[in-house]
């Protein structure tokens, strides 16, 4: 499993029944936010969203592609597997690749986005049909692209090169504001870059196939490479290109690639963007980037990503590629934990099933949780639950919460922690109090609670389960 570009994990979901072209003529505010809204609200088995008649573009131009990796089927087929594969098992399947990283790079020349190059009168709504996704938004944003930076101390480590995730607002033609949080890796090269009184040369590539954008969502360590990542994840050599301006490497199947640079020192206010948490974001004295040079493929597809209220293709995307790299970081240290589900607002809960050794065991892996990198910025609320109560099924995990979970007992309280400024209870912003929430069966030296008389299955449950699931319509 390995796709060559956007256009052929089209080509896949339309042929899985996961694609709906969308043919009628629509605007572009406020049709196409509110119909990727609308598909995350009816179901978590929706298609992907390709609009081809959007008012004011000739037919063939102009083209938006939404939704892609917007629910449990379309995630399935991004991993190469069948689209009825259960959560659980798709989250296993990817923390079993994660065994494959680093995975091999393929360097290949003649990439389709070098079809066409800007290099003066550059002007991004020319080029892509940008429009605003919620009510509120300040302006048009780019939300699902990869942005590529070095390391400017090390920039011969291809590792602490990133390819990661960022939201952009188009300020005019040819000019970006960019949120790039301290605690992600192209915070770190914009510090360096800032500290030499340097600008930070950037690439951002625009419509990618998706395990790219996927992965570049990943909290992974600092060396480790997004592109190493993504072959080990799609079980085959990731293809990649050098982008003729900034040198940086690129995803090859890119629809269009942009290059300019972060204005050292220079900041601008940015947003309100309705983001992932339900919220407006508020605006925020953030980094400008100019852009001197534009490579895009005849008619390219815009790929969008809308996100606000739970569940959004944003969660979809983040679940499990949040949800992996913690259990593996957390296996590492502690080889007593069975999973981790991170599924929900960007892991700011996290529910970690753990086979504990001793009493307050599971309290010190509900800890470790918020030292992890994605911790540091986000779980806030961390529940812990015996390695018998499954984490992807919520009854249970609510089960446990509700019995064995003692309010004073079990509660780990941290003061004034990090957490990203986004979440809009923290105060001030980018400060909270975080909980670990132990629901797990105290044991020795812990004695108290009457947990003896588990109340077990009928010893022929599971026959009937296979006889009447084969009744079921």
């Amino acid at each position: 499993m390995a796709y060559a570009d956007l256009r052929e994990f089209l080509t896949t979901l339309d042929n899985n029944g996961q694609l709906l072209t969308y043919s009628e003529q629509v605007s572009l505010e406020p049709d196409l936010g509110a119909a990727c809204r609308a598909m995350s609200n009816l179901t978590d088995r929706g298609p992907a969203l390709l609009f081809d008649n959007i008012d004011g573009y000739q037919p063939g131009q102009g083209r938006v592609a939404l939704n892609m990796v917007g629910s449990w089927p379309n995630h399935a087929l991004m991993l190469g597997l069948d689209k009825d594969t259960p959560v659980k098992e798709q989250f296993f399947e990817f923390a079993k690749r994660w065994d494959n990283f680093p995975g091999p790079i393929e360097r290949q020349n003649h990439a389709p986005w070098q079809e066409h190059t800007l290099t003066e009168d550059i002007d991004l709504f020319q080029l892509l049909p940008l429009f605003r996704l919620n009510n509120y938004d300040v302006g048009c944003y780019i939300d699902k692209a990869v942005v590529i930076s070095r390391d400017p101390d090390d920039p011969e480590h291809f590792g602490k090169q990133n390819a990661g995730i960022y939201r952009i607002q188009v300020k005019d033609k040819a000019r970006l504001g960019i949120q790039p949080l301290a605690a992600h890796d192209i915070g770190l090269h914009l510090q360096k870059a800032e500290e030499r009184g340097e600008n930070l040369p950037i690439a951002i590539a625009i419509g990618n196939e998706p395990v790219i954008t996927t992965v570049g969502g990943m909290p992974l360590a600092y060396d480790q490479s997004e592109y190493e990542m993504a072959a080990a994840i799609q079980g085959a050599p990731y293809r990649i290109t050098t982008a003729p301006l900034t040198g940086l490497d690129v995803p090859w199947g890119s629809e269009v690639v942009v290059e300019g640079e972060i204005i050292c020192g220079k900041r601008e206010i940015e947003g309100p963007f309705g983001e992932f948490t339900g919220y407006y974001s508020g605006a925020r004295s953030q980094p400008i980037i100019r852009i001197t040079r534009v490579s895009h493929r005849t008619n390219p597809i815009f790929e969008h990503l809308y996100l606000g209220m739970p569940w959004t293709e944003m969660d979809y995307t983040l679940a499990l590629n949040t949800s992996v790299p913690l259990y593996r970081q957390l296996k590492a240290d502690f080889p007593e934990v069975v999973a981790v589900n991170a599924m929900y607002t960007q892991g700011l809960v996290a529910i970690v099933s753990v086979k504990q050794r001793f009493g307050g065991h599971a309290k010190a892996v509900g800890m470790r949780v918020m030292a992890t990198p994605h911790g540091l910025a986000y779980c806030k609320v961390v529940i812990m639950v015996d390695e018998t109560v499954d984490p992807f099924d919520l009854p249970q995990v609510m089960w446990a919460l509700s019995v064995r979970y003692h309010p004073l007992h079990d509660t780990v309280l941290i003061p004034n922690a990090s957490v990203l400024a986004l979440d809009p209870s923290s105060e001030p912003a980018g400060i909270t109090h975080k909980v670990v929430l132990d629901a797990t069966t105290p044991i020795a030296p812990e004695t108290r609670g009457h947990y003896s008389q588990l109340v077990d299955q009928p010893h022929t449950t599971a026959r009937w389960e296979t006889l009447l699931k084969g009744l079921l319509p």
